[in-house]
């Protein structure tokens, strides 16, 4: 079934949807008794009637964002992918609209696999190499859990980026508005961008960009790309607080997720915070000879990624 609910002993529950790109899109939990909706999603996710990358947990791979006209240049070679945004760009990656393979079970954990070559054969063309990505949900304790392997099953080198453009929920409580929830990125600085695309400029946040002391979401409008995130014990973290409810959305990654995209849809509804591996069109900054977190995996190699995303009580 391509319907995949999850559960743990704490109550709390997960739903995924193997032919929507392995979306988790729904994920409850129970804080101070309360069940906390943490996702917003499309009514029509659970019938596979809405579009996979609007709400839930789209996963991008194997670049993010876009690349700039569609166009990047690989070993001598020049490429050329589907424009989907308003400006002509490629976007997204190859993984977050198609159906996925799901390879293990259990009553708590659910694991997907996507393979350019057996799962988008006329995609191969596209791209250096052939990929292998497979995510792990697990709950525990009533933290949503995601582990990300990258296998790189070719013989030839495999450029790629990961990241995830979760829809956090606002408000979490009853409240008729989340407006007065607030978000917190531990980001010091944040690309430059023009027509969505990174100029390749980092500039200090700004007061419309400085989300460090966790400003009101009816003061913000962002689209952006923020960087030089602050990273403890290995860890980066970010936050969505409503004070009302006194629940807090804690999102948790390992230090490879050197950038955060925050965006706040026009609804009205969530608030996205996507951990990045690198910023938009990196591989052309990367030909320019800007450092900016492009990955290579060498033939037979593989990388680890991992985020945590839990419900919690705001302490006092």
């Amino acid at each position: 079934m391509p319907l995949l609910t999850i559960r743990d002993a704490t109550g709390a529950q997960a739903r995924i949807h193997s032919d929507l790109a392995f979306n988790c899109f729904d994920y409850t939990t129970l804080v101070g008794g309360r069940r906390i909706a943490v996702l917003d999603y499309d009514p029509g996710f659970p019938t596979g009637e809405a579009k996979p990358r609007h709400g839930g947990i789209p996963l991008l791979f194997p670049f993010v964002n876009r690349i700039k006209a569609g166009r990047y240049e690989w070993a001598g070679k020049t490429y050329d992918l589907p424009k989907a945004d308003q400006f002509g760009n490629a976007i997204h990656g190859f993984v977050s609209d198609k159906p996925w393979r799901v390879v293990a079970q259990s009553p708590e954990s659910v694991t997907g696999e996507f393979q350019l070559s057996l799962d988008a054969p006329d995609l191969k063309s596209l791209w250096p190499a052939d990929f292998r990505i497979r995510v792990s949900y697990h709950l525990d304790e009533g933290c949503l859990k995601s582990q990300i392997v990258i296998s790189n099953p070719d013989k030839v080198p495999l450029p790629w980026s990961f990241g995830t453009h979760p829809y956090f929920k606002v408000p979490l409580g009853m409240a008729a508005t989340g407006a007065n929830c607030l978000v917190q990125v531990p980001a010091r600085s944040y690309w430059e961008l023009v027509d969505c695309i990174p100029t390749g400029k980092i500039l200090p946040v700004d007061a419309a960009r400085d989300l460090r002391e966790a400003p009101s979401l009816a003061a913000l409008k962002l689209d952006d790309i923020l960087t030089d995130v602050t990273v403890e014990q290995g860890c980066v973290t970010t936050r969505v607080v409503d004070e009302e409810a006194g629940v807090q959305i804690l999102q948790v990654c390992d230090d490879a997720f050197r950038e955060m995209v925050v965006y706040t849809p026009p609804s009205g509804k969530s608030v996205c915070i996507e951990p990045y591996t690198c910023p938009t069109d990196a591989i052309n900054l990367e030909a320019r000879g800007v450092n900016c977190g492009w990955q290579v995996l060498a033939p037979g190699a593989q990388a680890q990624l991992w985020i945590d995303i839990r419900a919690t009580e705001i302490m006092a």
